[in-house]
């Protein structure tokens, strides 16, 4: 019986990984097909589509929006989610529960209803669309997420460390910035990479509030509307090279250093 549940556990654990990656197999797989079409049969491999996206002047240009937008939309929602976060966990709000449930709303509701509300206000406001606009919008909806794994993660243990400081003659902002904010390490990265890649896939808010720039989600919509083109192939393994990459970086210095701490 025992080996029966290995057995079972095992051909559920690879179902399981093969529902997930086999899309992803097939999209790198087809990205060297050597023919027009993205699709079985796979007529020969090639390198011919990466060079052809790498050479692509509004795609790489749509590429370098997409990591501006991502990396500094995340460090200004990790800034705000920090300070927030410390002041809820620090001090005496008046009704801190509604004001908390207020700061993580936006986590329950769709990008679209976010986008189309910015939209509006921006319209109201003269606010011309930009890359500017779709990263405050990227700064709405990653907000809430830094603040509520921030907050999570500041327990009454850093308390005494930072009266200590404040005893050894430290100001307010010092101890925040040279005290907690290190002791927190590990979950401020954590927000900041999960940002980066929530900001780094979004289409909808990115769709709604660019014009002329517009980051690389979007592009890649507009060629998917002439139709299959093995070039989106490419650029999707590219995309997920990159989502990798971030992942690995993330293990790395965010879990190795929460380990070694501990």
């Amino acid at each position: 019986m025992r080996h029966l549940n290995t057995a079972l556990s095992a051909l559920y654990a690879s179902a399981l990984y093969v529902f997930i990656f086999l899309p992803v197999a097939v999209l790198v797989l087809f990205s060297f097909q050597d023919g027009t079409l993205p699709v079985p049969p796979l007529h020969g491999l090639t390198l011919r589509w990466y060079g052809e996206i790498f050479a692509d002047a509004k795609l790489m240009s749509a590429l370098m929006h997409s990591l501006v937008v991502a990396l500094a939309s995340s460090a200004v929602a990790c800034v705000l989610g920090f300070l927030a976060a410390y002041a809820f966990a620090r001090y005496t709000l008046p009704a801190s529960a509604l004001q908390r449930a207020l700061i993580v709303a936006p986590m329950t509701v769709s990008t679209l209803i976010i986008g189309l509300g910015l939209l509006s206000l921006f319209s109201r406001l003269n606010v011309t669309l930009s890359l500017w606009t779709v990263g405050i919008g990227h700064v709405v909806i990653n907000l809430p997420l830094c603040f509520a794994i921030i907050y999570a993660s500041m327990g009454g243990h850093q308390v005494n460390i930072e009266r200590a400081a404040r005893d050894l003659g430290a100001r307010d902002w010092q101890v925040m910035a040279l005290v907690t904010a290190p002791m927190l390490a590990p979950s401020i990265l954590a927000a900041f990479f999960l940002s980066v890649t929530f900001s780094w896939d979004e289409f909808i808010v990115a769709f709604l509030l660019s014009r002329f720039d517009v980051t690389l989600p979007v592009e890649i919509w507009s060629m998917l509307r002439s139709g299959l083109d093995p070039k989106t192939n490419a650029i999707g393994s590219v995309v997920f090279l990159i989502s990798v990459v971030l992942l690995i970086v993330m293990e790395l210095a965010v879990f190795r250093k929460s380990g070694k701490s501990k």
